[in-house]
């Protein structure tokens, strides 16, 4: 896997906004309004060590997203971006390294703590971002 974040949500602006923050720090993003055209993405080729991953999607909610990509891509990190203020880490999401600390909420007013989680996750695995 390379220094590519995956930025999955459905909505334009927030996606396009993260993107270019995280641009801006470096980093290499691609983003997905759904996670169909993320999987077929990954599937292509595509690599990333990190995926800020949205939980109310068009095509399937975050969590079973989530679960299908640590399926395929056992080394892939995960951030939580959500505007539901009563979001509930899944028991199983923590049993596979998720925590309270990975759950971001909309809007984000400083998209800087994200950024540096982001960094961490990418370089827990040697691929530095």
């Amino acid at each position: 896997m390379s220094e590519w974040v995956l930025i999955v949500d459905d909505e334009a602006m927030i996606r396009e906004n993260l993107k270019a923050y995280l641009e801006d720090e470096g980093l290499k993003v691609a983003t997905f309004e759904a996670v169909t055209p993320a999987l077929s993405w990954l599937r292509a080729g595509g690599t990333c060590r990190v995926c800020i991953m949205d939980m109310r999607l068009s095509d399937m909610d975050g969590n079973s997203a989530i679960r299908i990509l640590r399926q395929s891509y056992p080394e892939m990190e995960f951030l939580i971006h959500t505007g539901s203020s009563s979001y509930n880490l899944p028991e199983d999401l923590r049993s596979m390294g998720l925590d309270d600390d990975r759950v971001y909420h909309k809007p984000l007013c400083d998209m800087a703590p994200l950024a540096a989680a982001v960094r961490v996750l990418a370089a827990r695995w040697g691929g530095g971002a």
